[in-house]
């Protein structure tokens, strides 16, 4: 669990990042998820967006993600998200 602290850090880092993921109007499938877990082993931090066109809700489906892949929803604005999974080992990011 994050605290306050940590998820304005993080919040702040993800300004800057672009939608790694994007789910469009076959909504939420396995593909989906999958691409989402290799990005966040990569990448730690990412954004997801639900394009225009697809009728997912973006709070269903930042509680579905963080669910299947234990990762923590830091922000939802809009139609996008941001997750975040640590790395045991080597992480980018320095938690305060």
């Amino acid at each position: 669990m994050l605290t306050g602290k940590q998820k304005q850090y993080l919040k702040s880092e993800a300004v800057s990042l672009p939608a790694y993921v994007q789910i469009g109007k076959e909504g939420m499938t396995s593909s989906v998820v999958q691409s989402v877990e290799d990005v966040l082993l990569a990448r730690e931090l990412i954004k997801v967006k639900i394009n225009q066109n697809s009728d997912e809700d973006i709070r269903d489906t930042a509680s579905l993600l963080a669910e299947k892949l234990d990762c923590e929803i830091v922000q939802i604005i809009g139609r996008n998200c941001v997750l975040f999974k640590q790395k045991e080992k080597k992480s980018h990011y320095e938690l305060p």
